[in-house]
Parts: structure tokens; C-alpha cells; sequence
């Protein structure tokens, strides 16, 4: 059984043809994505394997930090380890003096330009989706090409057929298989982790509230509330 496998997979693999397909696609998906989101890109297989991502840990962390400016005051969360950008940026505009709606303003930026930054990467396996099928069809017109050229050699017929019809075979498995897949699975981590990441901004605007100074009183109200 594992014979007959291995011998099948010899039989549908072609290193002309997949060099055209996945060549063609990284080259068209590289040129209508900037280098820095290309390298995201990659990068962001690595994320493929973990779990949804989960506030309950942030939110301890913040009432943690809460209990440390009501005994020790709010100066003394500057010299607290903080590993998530997003409240260590938060709590430092609070040290600083920020208010409840400077703070909201901040971390809901914060949020929604890492979504922007996800679903770019989620776009570029998009693109690679749409990329692979026709760079199968390119493949197709080119053993095509190359068949009828070497239509007196019937040695060399066979080869040109087979990088025809594996090409298209390669577009749609590459797409179908893999950047499909991946782009679903990207996407949906960054839903989820946008609405998880929606969860701190109210204990952060909380904690900045009750840290902020409150105003001193005019000293002409104060001498006409004596009068």
C-alpha cells in the first residue's frame, strides 16, 4: 500500500510545473504587498498552532496593578513588569496624569490598528488564494506551448502534458489546501482576539479615573462660599 503511495505521488509530482505555480504565485503576491507585511506574513505562521487568545490573564494583570496604586500610589506602577504593549502604554499615559477618556481613546486605537495589521497579513494568503489558480492556468498554456512545438518528438509529448494538466492541479491545491485555510484561520484569530482585547479598556479607563487628580477649587468660590 505504501508502494503503490509512494509511487503515485512520484507520478503526480512535476518540478516544472510546481516551480511555476508557487514561483508565479510568491512573485504576484510580492509585488502588490510591501516588504514588511510579506515578512508579517511568514511570520504569522507561527501563530497557526496557538490557541485563541484570552484577556483573563491582561485583566488579572490590571487589577493586580490596581490593588498597587490604591496601597503604593499611581507612580509606583511605573516600576511594575508589564509584557503586553498595549496596558504598558496604558498604564504609562496613566502615570503621566492621562484621564478616563484620553485612555479610552488610546487603547481603542491601540486595538483596532492591530486588527488593520492582522487583516493585512490575512489578505496577503488572500491574494495567494486567487494567485495559485491562475498561475496553474499559466502553467497549463505553457505545456500546452510546449507540446505543440515538440509535436514531431512523441518522447517529449508526455512531459509537456503532464506539466499542462499538474500545474492547474498545483493552483487549486495551493489555494484550496493552504492559503484558503490560512487566511480563514487568521482572520479568525483576529476577530477574536479584537473582541477579547475590548475587554481591558474598561478597567484601564477605571483605573485612570480614579487615579487622576482631582481639581483644586478657585480660590474666588472658595471665599464666596464663605461669604
Amino acid at each position: 500500500m505504501s508502494t503503490d503511495l509512494l509511487a503515485l505521488v512520484g507520478e503526480l509530482l512535476d518540478p516544472a510545473a510546481l516551480a511555476i505555480v508557487c514561483g508565479g504565485t510568491v512573485l504576484a503576491v510580492a509585488l502588490r504587498s510591501p516588504l514588511g507585511e510579506l515578512a508579517r506574513a511568514i511570520g504569522a505562521l507561527r501563530t497557526l498552532g496557538r490557541s485563541r487568545f484570552d484577556a483573563e490573564p491582561l485583566l488579572a494583570q490590571i487589577t493586580a496593578l490596581d490593588r498597587i496604586a490604591k496601597r503604593h500610589g499611581v507612580l509606583a506602577l511605573d516600576r511594575s513588569v508589564i509584557t503586553d504593549p498595549d496596558i504598558k502604554t496604558a498604564i504609562a499615559a496613566i502615570v503621566d496624569g492621562a484621564g478616563g477618556p484620553a485612555i479610552r481613546v488610546l487603547v481603542d486605537h491601540r486595538r483596532l490598528a492591530r486588527v488593520e495589521r492582522h487583516l493585512a497579513v490575512a489578505d496577503i494568503w488572500s491574494g495567494a488564494a486567487d494567485v495559485a489558480p491562475a498561475m496553474g492556468m499559466v502553467g497549463t498554456l505553457i505545456g500546452l506551448a510546449r507540446m505543440f512545438a515538440t509535436m514531431s518528438d512523441p518522447s517529449a509529448i508526455g512531459g509537456a502534458m503532464a506539466i499542462a494538466l499538474l500545474a492547474t492541479l498545483y493552483g487549486a491545491l495551493i489555494a484550496n489546501l493552504i492559503a484558503a485555510p490560512i487566511t480563514n484561520r487568521l482572520r479568525t484569530n483576529a476577530r477574536a482576539e479584537a473582541f477579547e482585547r475590548a475587554r481591558i479598556v474598561a478597567p484601564l479607563v477605571a483605573l485612570a479615573e480614579r487615579e487622576v487628580p482631582r481639581a483644586t477649587i478657585p480660590q474666588s468660590s472658595t471665599l464666596a462660599s464663605v461669604a
